[in-house]
């Protein structure tokens, strides 16, 4: 799987392919749009808008860690169960310590993939998630294999 950053208007961040070595990009907030949060929104039953108005930065909600943060856009569809859809874009958290079930970028024998992540004694196992198609079968992870958890997601965007 060829796995390419995504470029977002909301922070600088440097187009790069698997095949280069990846470093951090520095995320220090000097590209950051601050927007108005409006308030809170009712998704049950309709009230009154409410009169609340903040500044809303985006790099302070979604980034914890600038230097070992970055994105990727989706391509491919066996992470859908996960609301990982074809297009989305993942935040991925290199200094978040991967854990049983969690979401991450790794690398395993030169590709790179995005799945969730079951620890077991010796190695892991790389679980697709999408039931609906057979094609995707969990990978599993030895002592033999060259394999790394690059990064954990942390969070997806998707768009309306």
């Amino acid at each position: 799987m060829h796995i390419q950053s995504a470029y977002i208007a909301i922070i600088r961040i440097f187009a790069y392919s698997v095949e280069h070595f990846m470093q951090p990009n520095l995320i220090d907030g000097t590209g950051a749009i601050e927007a108005l949060m409006m308030g809170k929104v009712k998704a049950g039953f309709p009230s009154p808008a409410e009169d609340t108005r903040e500044k809303l930065d985006l790099v302070k909600l979604l980034v914890r860690h600038n230097a070992s943060t970055f994105f990727f856009r989706i391509d491919g569809v066996s992470m859908v169960d996960a609301d990982m859809d074809e297009g989305d874009i993942i935040i991925v958290d290199r200094a978040v310590e991967p854990y049983d079930g969690c979401k991450a970028v790794c690398f395993i024998d030169g590709e790179y993939t995005v799945k969730k992540v079951k620890l077991r004694p010796g190695g892991a196992l790389l679980l697709p998630c999408n039931e609906k198609n057979a094609k995707y079968r969990p990978i599993p992870v030895g002592p033999e294999d060259e394999f790394l958890i690059w990064g954990v997601v942390t969070y997806i965007i998707k768009k309306a």
